[in-house]
This record gives C-alpha cells, structure tokens and sequence, in this order.
C-alpha cells in the first residue's frame, strides 16, 4: 500500500514537472527590429503583440516564426514586401481604434524608423 502510494506520488511529481518544463517554450525576443525595407526598420513590441493578442497564429499564420521570418518569406515569394503590414498589421490596428481601444500605429511613417 505505501509503495503504490509512493509510486504515485513520484510519478505524478515527474508528470508536473516535465509539464512546467515544456511550457517554457522560447517565445522569442521581447523587443524587435523588423526590417522594413528602404523606408528603415521597424521597432516591434514582440511581447506585447503576444500579450495582447494570445495567439501566435494571428500573424504567423503569415510568416514563419524564426529570425527575419517577414523577410524570408518575402525573399521567397511567399509574400510580397508590404503584405504583412497593411494585410495584417495596420487592418488590425485600424479595428481595434475603430472598437475604441488602444491601437498601434496607424500610418508607414510613424512606425518606420530611418537611419
């Protein structure tokens, strides 16, 4: 009896274990430079974007979800060089304005940055 209850003990403290290590999944940078072509980068709130929206694959439906994933797939046809940003970003920003929340930028200068 204090075997099997042992027994179940132990293996449920490796269950929960192995599950709080799996869900710390690498949610990439908390902050990141897009590239945003010749009108200069754009300063991404990684996180936050995660935070508000709780589904990556809101936009990485989109893109891949690696380094310069927006990038690559423009370098490979998947996508074309303002796709993400007015299909995705600013449509997205515009209706959350229009709800009356707060949006993110609403036009290309305000996000990219020249330099």
């Amino acid at each position: 009896m204090r075997l099997s209850l042992f027994l179940g003990t132990l293996a449920a403290l490796i269950f929960m274990t192995a599950c709080i290590v799996f869900a710390q999944v690498d949610k990439g940078a908390e902050h990141m430079n897009l590239e945003g072509g010749v009108q200069g980068t754009v300063p991404f709130p990684h996180h936050r974007h995660q935070i508000l929206l709780n589904d990556c694959l809101v936009c990485h439906s989109y893109f891949n979800q690696e380094k310069r994933g927006i990038a690559k797939g423009i370098e490979e046809g998947r996508l074309t060089s303002k796709q993400v940003m007015n299909s995705l970003c600013i449509q997205c920003h515009r209706t959350e304005k229009k709800s009356g929340r707060n949006s993110g930028p609403l036009s290309c200068a305000t996000c990219h940055i020249k330099g």
